[in-house]
């Protein structure tokens, strides 16, 4: 009776255990999130979201209070060696001796302040620029771009901070900031470029690219001259890109691998 009971205890744990193995296998590792990261500051390079300046990070799949980023560097350069894992007050964990971003902080408090936000990028792409530094909003032009139909606030660093040099240098403007952009994925920053969000890395990755496609064809329509121009409505929006990217997203780590393989 005793033994009988023995083994069927020990077959429970067993099938425990092989569950949680099986989950563990499923589930991304950090090495995954390293290696799609270093792809994703290549493909931002690749298509002129970065160029010397820029960054993105992944919050890690393993502790919700921490995230992925590299060091200061330009992105085209980061490789494996060059990322780091940082805390939400955006300190890197363990302590290091390399020169991190100034601007981090955008990365720790949007995490801190978006608990749906996986995926952060702060890039300076020059389509964006006018729109930030004007009156004329962003709207969304085609359905890949429909995440933009709700709005996009443009961050004025001034309101809070006077006079500055525009940068976000500690936790203080990166709270700014994301107060500015709310619930929004995208918030665009005065003089300075944009910050873009995402559930996933993919995701942010691919709303960076057709944000900034979008700001140039919005900007070809309004030299036509046009005296009515038809936009996604937040309706259609809505019900765009439900794939996250999915297939942009093979094509875009297929080319940066060939091109990491190739040691371009």
């Amino acid at each position: 009776m005793i033994s009988g009971r023995r083994e069927f205890v020990r077959s429970i744990a067993l099938t425990l255990a092989g569950s949680q193995i099986a989950q563990l296998a499923a589930e991304p590792s950090s090495s995954d999130q390293i290696d799609d990261l270093v792809l994703a500051n290549r493909i931002l390079a690749d298509h002129e979201i970065f160029d010397a300046y820029g960054h993105v990070s992944v919050r890690s799949d393993r502790d919700a209070q921490h995230y992925f980023m590299a060091r200061s560097l330009a992105p085209a350069l980061v490789t494996r060696a060059d990322i780091l894992e940082y805390d939400l007050d955006s300190n890197v964990i363990g302590g290091t001796k390399q020169n991190l971003f100034l601007e981090r902080f955008i990365h720790g408090e949007i995490y801190k302040a978006r608990a749906d936000v996986k995926s952060v990028v702060h890039c300076h792409t020059p389509s964006v620029i006018p729109f930030g530094d004007s009156d004329v909003p962003v709207r969304p032009m085609f359905g890949l771009s429909g995440f933009l139909a709700g709005g996009v606030p443009v961050f004025e660093i001034r309101r809070s901070f006077g006079a500055t040099d525009l940068l976000v240098r500690d936790p203080a403007r990166g709270r700014a900031l994301a107060q500015t952009l709310g619930l929004k994925p995208v918030a665009l920053m005065r003089g300075h470029g944009a910050v873009i969000t995402g559930s996933s890395l993919q995701l942010t990755v691919g709303r960076c690219i057709y944000l900034d496609l979008n700001a140039r064809v919005q900007q070809q329509t309004i030299a036509l001259g046009a005296k009515n121009v038809t936009y996604v409505t937040p309706e259609e929006g809505r019900q765009t890109v439900a794939d996250d990217y999915r297939r942009a997203w093979e094509l875009w780590t297929t080319q940066a691998k060939a091109e990491l393989k190739a040691g371009n």
